[in-house]
């Protein structure tokens, strides 16, 4: 059913999750995740009452202090405590879409069977989706190595009933909400909070978020490079299919055929041209948009595997008889694909104002700075300093967060990903790239609008008349700043030509 999304009944995908982001889905358990938590949490049950020997974080402490044993009595306590102790996430509140893909993500994983927690307490996290109550979880914390300890632990506070919550759109005390919403707290057993906190569902979360806004703006960079190459009167031949098969990138092979695809039907793109070449910026289209495109899809790959895999420790095999202690919540794998997706879609905002500048020089028959009385007027002038500000802060987000490292837990995490700090340094990436786009846009449009009586194609037709709704033509000065978050709000809503 499209209404509802089944944990631990198949692997999940980016479009599901961005189904779930987009509308409210109701998240039911799979049949089969029932008996696989329940199988592997009473071997667990049993292993604790006749192991003869500690188990790490089931009857021992955390971290370095895993040489320390609790009594059978106090494994309640241990858990509770693991969760009030780490719950140190602090700075922004994480937006709440991204807080409930960690919650799904993390029923997810638990669901498969591997991490020893009681079926009451996935059923809790699934009603707590159900019933829109979201935890307050803030951005920094992690250092994306046993897992994102601090955030998981904010967002699980609320399970033994602290922690502060959002319901029915109020921020309210954890135990306030859960009363209203009828939630009952847990009591949790052995590992469970350790199951809870252990995982890369902060990471997870904030990559998937990323990816959804990665495809959008991959769709609407085409559509905009295109609409800038009809107002600057460039040429079609470099997308020609034939010079892209023999090269042989799938991404560049599929950014050209999105071009001809946008551009099919264009009267103007057919007129005869006085020049030999185009700029890079223009002609370089697919070669520099299909290398993000290539690496957004490896990304995916990357993320899709995670979040359908087991990242917590220690890792439980009921059919084999093992309790293993191992490294799944270390965050690498994430660390350095988000630090190489940073690297790609900061490339389409760079082209894209290197796009802006060259239809403002005055070049190709257009007026300097896209205004019909230049010099009284300043035009377009000051938009394309806002998008190359725009396009170095980018680049300080390309930083790689993955080649730190900081020790930690009293030297026992001597090595960490830092792949919280990639993933969250994507948001405001992503965010001024929306904003590079919106600035392109309203310099393609008034480029073309010096090219009239001439046609494009149905498609830019479309969107140059959708556009023109939300930002007017600009005849003389106005106040910009206003134009430029309009344009911002229409690129984020346009239903661009999918790719």
């Amino acid at each position: 059913m499209k209404n509802k999304i089944v944990v631990g009944d198949a692997a999940l995908t980016i479009e599901q999750l961005e189904a779930f982001v987009l509308q409210p889905l109701r998240v039911e358990l799979a049949p089969q995740a029932v008996k696989n938590i329940e199988r592997c949490r009473q071997y667990l049950d049993d292993k604790v009452t006749r192991s003869d020997r500690p188990l790490y974080g089931i009857t021992t402490g955390f971290g370095s202090l895993c040489n320390r044993s609790i009594s059978l009595e106090d494994l309640t306590t241990l858990q509770e405590n693991l969760i009030k102790s780490h719950a140190c996430s602090t700075g922004r509140e994480v937006k709440r879409e991204i807080v409930r893909l960690m919650l799904l993500l993390k029923a997810h994983a638990l669901s498969l069977g591997h991490s020893g927690v009681q079926l009451q307490s996935v059923e809790w996290i699934i009603e707590m989706l159900n019933k829109d109550v979201t935890p307050v979880v803030f951005d920094r914390g992690s250092l994306g190595a046993s897992g994102d300890l601090a955030p998981l632990a904010n967002l699980f506070l609320p399970i033994i009933g602290l922690g502060e919550v959002y319901y029915q759109d109020k921020r309210m005390p954890a135990s306030e909400a859960l009363a209203q919403a009828g939630i009952e707290p847990v009591t949790l057993k052995s590992k469970e909070g350790l199951a809870l906190l252990n995982g890369t569902q902060f990471m997870s979360a904030h990559g998937v978020y990323a990816l959804i806004h990665a495809r959008r703006l991959m769709t609407m960079s085409s559509s905009i490079a295109a609409l800038s190459l009809e107002g600057f009167n460039g040429l079609d031949a470099p997308f020609t299919e034939e010079l892209h098969t023999i090269r042989n990138h799938q991404g560049q092979i599929q950014v050209a055929r999105h071009i001809r695809h946008i551009l099919e039907g264009s009267a103007h793109i057919r007129e005869s041209k006085p020049y030999v070449q185009d700029p890079y910026s223009f002609r370089c289209i697919p070669q520099v948009h299909g290398a993000s495109y290539d690496a957004i899809a490896h990304v995916r790959r990357v993320v899709e595997d995670e979040i359908n895999g087991v990242t917590d420790n220690p890792t439980i095999f009921p059919e084999q008889d093992m309790i293993l202690s191992g490294g799944n919540f270390h965050g690498q794998p994430l660390a350095l694909v988000y630090d190489f997706l940073a690297l790609a879609l900061a490339e389409l905002g760079n082209i894209s104002e290197r796009r802006v500048a060259q239809l403002i020089f005055g070049l190709r028959g257009l007026p300097d700075f896209l205004v019909a009385k230049p010099g009284l007027n300043s035009g377009l002038m000051i938009p394309q300093y806002a998008a190359a500000s725009m396009v170095s802060q980018n680049k300080m987000y390309c930083f790689n967060a993955s080649s730190d490292s900081i020790v930690s837990s009293n030297n026992q995490e001597d090595h960490v990903s830092m792949g919280a700090n990639a993933a969250t340094k994507l948001l405001p990436l992503i965010d001024n790239l929306y904003r590079i786009f919106g600035i392109e846009l309203m310099n393609a449009a008034q480029a073309f609008e010096f090219r009239r009586p001439a046609t494009t194609s149905p498609v830019l037709e479309d969107l140059l008349s959708e556009f023109r709704r939300v930002v007017p033509r600009i005849e003389d000065d106005v106040v910009m700043y206003e134009q430029i978050e309009r344009a911002y709000g229409f690129v984020q809503i346009y239903p661009f030509l999918q790719m």
